[in-house]
């Protein structure tokens, strides 16, 4: 179950289908990322493709008929058009068109009459509609896919056909769960459910072997757990993520001051880059220690390259010069990279925060925490982002508590310039009216299981301060794969199918709202330990992002939870 093996292999085919020859690729907005995520350029320059353009933007009127043209777009009702358009009047000498996902026969009917002078060679759908941005995640780049707390129609429908190019491309025949009390998570797979049965022939995948469970697919809601996307991270692609931002696997660093020219944007992809593929779930210190290494066998390569005095020390030279040349450039790249994340997590002393906020998140000890968070939220040296973070993540740990004092901090971070209303926000979208399932480890003592494991994981004591917290989803999935009754909290949409005694030993997990990189870390975990999981989102969260999410989604909704932090919530809110 590799996510990049799949879309690299619909490449593959579309290239070879096309046979021998100078090739021109047409692209929409989403497959243009959707290519580059899993290929470079020189890689498709290899496979004779020499000439990218946009089916959707500005292109010239010259006539190119020694090209063939590979066609990669969405079936979307605009590309359809623009597609009949270029077929009226072909610039190229054949075309391949590849959907990328299911495409109604009245829309190829309609492409066929356009094609007046037969240059269409073939139509294919291959289901690759959907950003791979790790082997076991992908994302289908929704930065807000709710408003009012419901599903925006569009977001609903291309994730509908994101989930269901996931299933096709890895050819799996689902049991199909969601979130129970989630309208959004029931709306979605039943959306789901209805296009496999519709298109049933395309879902026609081999039974299971000897009586193994069918696969499963698991739609889950961000309002269950909004503490994963607040915490900061300390893993490579997760504190990437978090303090730079990771876009379509490239950073934008041209707004640091202290950065080289030819690095003010850099590819960080697993498959491409040898390094960052095996470092990217590296804690920061190992990835620190790492580098000194690549630095050392770096130096060491430099100073052979010193030593040339015979032929075949030339020879040997220039044999070896991409390699060392390849090697310089990723040494430069990634300390480029670790400079900055080291520089802000101490300008903003981020250990001090994440402590904190893994404190928050994993244990409950109200007053010592209170006067922590007051301490810190004064501080000048903490940015006004991560003292809202804080706020936030009190905010929701102790929403029922007693003796919460959320105002008072709100009053805090509203004199440092805060955005105070994204707390009353939070709490709406998030809040313990909404939330189903075992978030801060509230367990009741009937509960003997997750009491056991709770009190297992208390008498462990914490290895690392800074990795207290275990994302709510890593449970979920324990409970999956150990065959634990999931039936009242994950009701089964296609209950025909579920009567199996065995857990199942594949599952694909769609999280409404974003997924993060730390539940990519425990997915990545979980496939290291023998299970088979790949996990989507509508987007890949880090906090800033899903801050922007809950003040999209509850804009204009009229606050009933929050009424103790009323003079702090947007006035769009009361």
């Amino acid at each position: 179950m590799n996510l990049i093996s799949g879309i690299k292999l619909y490449i593959d085919k579309m290239c070879s289908e096309s046979g021998p020859g100078m090739k021109i690729i047409l692209l929409d907005k989403e497959t243009t990322s959707i290519i580059s995520m899993a290929f470079s350029q020189s890689d498709m320059l290899q496979r004779e493709v020499y000439l990218f353009e946009r089916l959707d933007s500005g292109r010239s009127n010259e006539r190119l008929k020694y090209l063939k043209c590979i066609v990669f777009i969405r079936p979307t009702k605009q590309n359809i058009q623009l597609l009949a358009n270029e077929l009226r009047n072909p610039k190229y000498s054949a075309y391949y068109i590849y959907f990328s996902n299911i495409i109604p026969r009245t829309d190829i009917k309609y492409l066929a009459e356009c094609d007046e002078s037969e240059s269409v060679r073939d139509v294919k759908e291959l289901y690759a509609d959907y950003l791979c941005v790790n082997p076991n995640l992908f994302s289908l780049n929704l930065s807000c896919c709710m408003a009012n707390l419901n599903w925006l129609p569009d977001a609903l429908t291309r994730s509908m056909q994101g989930i269901t190019a996931v299933l096709l491309s890895l050819k799996i025949n689902p049991v199909i769960r969601y979130r129970a009390g989630s309208q959004a998570a029931q709306l979605l797979a039943k959306l789901i459910y209805e296009q496999i049965t519709k298109e049933s022939s395309l879902f026609d995948f081999r039974s299971n072997i000897d009586g193994a469970a069918p696969p499963l697919l698991l739609v889950l809601d961000r309002r269950d757990d909004p503490v994963t996307p607040l915490l900061h991270q300390w893993t490579y692609q997760a504190m990437v993520h978090e303090l730079l931002q990771i876009k379509n696997n490239r950073v934008d660093l041209s707004d640091r001051p202290n950065v080289p020219k030819d690095f003010k944007e850099l590819v960080l992809s697993g498959d491409q880059d040898e390094f960052y593929g095996n470092n990217m779930y590296s804690n920061y210190g190992e990835i620190g220690s790492t580098i000194k290494q690549l630095m050392e066998e770096f130096q060491r390569k430099a100073n052979d390259h010193k030593k040339v005095e015979s032929i075949a020390d030339m020879k040997n030279f220039i044999e070896s010069y991409p390699q060392f040349k390849k090697m310089s450039g990723t040494v430069q790249k990634h300390l480029c990279v670790i400079g900055e994340l080291s520089a802000m997590s101490n300008k903003r002393i981020l250990f001090e925060v994440s402590e904190l906020e893994q404190e928050i998140a994993s244990k409950a000890e109200h007053s010592a925490q209170l006067v922590r968070i007051k301490k810190l939220i004064a501080d000048e040296r903490v940015s006004v982002e991560d003292a809202l973070k804080l706020v936030a993540l009190y905010a929701l740990r102790y929403e029922r508590h007693a003796n919460c004092d959320t105002s008072s901090l709100l009053q805090i971070l509203k004199t440092r310039g805060g955005r105070a209303p994204v707390v009353p926000a939070l709490i709406e979208y998030a809040g313990t009216h909404v939330r189903q399932g075992d978030l801060f480890n509230m367990v009741r003592i009937t509960d003997a299981v997750k009491l056991t494991r709770n009190l297992i994981k208390g008498l462990k004591g914490v290895e690392n301060v800074f990795t207290q917290h275990t994302p709510l989803l890593k449970e979920t999935l324990e409970d999956v794969f150990k065959g634990r009754e999931l039936d009242p909290l994950f009701p089964a949409i296609n209950s025909e199918l579920v009567p199996f005694r065995r857990p199942p030993q594949e599952a694909v997990v769609f999280i409404i709202g974003g997924a993060t990189f730390e539940e990519a870390l425990s997915v990545h975990q979980l496939n290291n330990a023998g299970y088979r999981v790949i996990l989507g989102g509508t987007t890949v969260h880090n906090s800033r992002s899903f801050i922007n999410e809950v003040m999209a989604a509850t804009n204009g909704i009229q606050f009933k939870n929050t009424k103790s932090m009323i003079k702090y919530c947007s006035t769009d809110n009361i």
